[in-house]
């Protein structure tokens, strides 16, 4: 369901998913736990966040001063279909929304400094306000442009920052990491986790250059859209206004403690005879593919500790991924052979080039996609 609710997003270019603050701050307090300085003296750049909308620009301006920001810049795509209704930037009684200010249009938020303007004991979004309305240390201005990341104006401000945290439009993921790339930054985002798969962004993973982050709690993620009535029941939920995906993940170059977690493993002899997955539990051996040398692991944890070949995994390894402990090979969509070579046509189902595995009585299934490891410590 949450794959094929994707798929549909992307096909219709419905880019406008907003984050929740609690993901948000649960995936940056992974990386402070690693590293307390990782964000001390930086500047952070979310280049798709309308602060009257986005929890990013929220989360980062009321955390400015514990992370130590350097600056925290936000521009925003102008039109949004719900600009200025979600955090309500401005809602407070004792002080005006600056008149003459662009609301519902491109705008570019820069924060320098922040701190309690009041003096009533509290910071929150009415202290920030209040510093935006008076100019004091921090700017807000319309953008000359509709605030397209790929925008003149908006890749001037992309070469002042140091790490770019955000979740880009799903339609253009591939060109935004290219981006950060080109411009070498660091960054946090999210995407779908079929990017994986991608031939402008496996070659990253593959060569340690980037990786998957902390994670959604259990795996769902949670946004608002202004379509969401649009999704199925079950991923709608009318209570919240929120619609459900378990296909989406964090891509970054940050380090995370996670990431150097051992994945606990049996040995090949102890997964075939106490696995909990019926597919290997009572079998003699682990399959082989037709159309490549390795052995077929459909789950993470059964994954063979001592085991010195190549693997297949699903890409969903990359959540467990350790570079300590696995090296990647590569992945189907580049390493399968032809079908065509090794079993008439007719007997497997023919498509794009896939790992395929022996029915047993000439005929062969094709797998979703795999990629494929080696352990460092077999």
């Amino acid at each position: 369901m949450g794959n094929r609710n994707l798929t549909r997003a992307k096909r219709a270019k419905n880019d406008e998913f907003y984050t929740q603050y609690g993901d948000i701050q649960k995936e940056v307090e992974a990386y402070l736990e690693f590293d307390p300085d990782v964000f001390r003296g930086k500047v952070v750049y979310c280049n798709c966040d309308d602060p009257f909308e986005s929890n990013f620009f929220r989360y980062f301006a009321l955390n400015f001063n514990r992370l130590g920001l350097k600056q925290l810049i936000t521009t925003s795509f102008d039109p949004s279909n719900i600009a200025n209704t979600q955090l309500e930037l401005f809602d407070f009684d004792d002080c005006e929304k600056p008149k003459g200010r662009p609301q519902a249009s491109a705008n570019k938020f820069i924060i320098n400094q922040v701190y309690d303007m009041d003096e009533d004991g509290e910071f929150n979004l009415k202290d920030i306000a209040m510093q935006l309305k008076a100019n004091k240390q921090n700017e807000w201005m319309p953008l000359k442009g509709n605030g397209d990341f790929r925008s003149d104006e908006c890749i001037a401000l992309l070469k002042q920052a140091d790490i770019v945290v955000t979740n880009p439009p799903f339609s253009l993921f591939r060109e935004y990491v290219k981006q950060l790339f080109d411009y070498e930054k660091q960054f946090l985002i999210i995407g779908s986790m079929n990017a994986i798969t991608y031939k402008e962004i496996f070659p990253k993973i593959q060569e340690n250059k980037m990786w998957l982050g902390n994670g959604f709690h259990a795996g769902n993620a949670y946004f608002f859209t202004p379509k969401s009535r649009e999704f199925a029941p079950g991923v709608f939920n009318a209570e919240t206004g929120l619609v459900k995906f378990r296909n989406v993940c964090w891509f970054t170059n940050l380090d995370h403690g996670r990431r150097h977690q051992l994945l606990p493993l049996m040995t090949m002899a102890e997964n075939l005879k106490y696995s909990k997955h019926k597919e290997i539990r009572g079998k003699e051996a682990y399959e082989k593919y037709a159309n490549y040398d390795a052995i077929e692991v459909p789950f993470t944890d059964a994954i063979p500790s001592d085991y010195k070949g190549e693997m297949g995994v699903p890409i969903s390894f990359l959540d467990k991924y350790n570079p300590d402990q696995f090296e990647i090979i590569g992945i189907s969509l580049l390493l399968a052979k032809p079908m065509s070579a090794i079993a008439p046509k007719g007997s497997y189902l023919q498509g794009g080039p896939r790992f395929y595995i022996s029915n047993g009585d000439n005929t062969y299934r094709r797998l979703y996609d795999r990629i494929v490891i080696k352990s460092r410590n077999a």
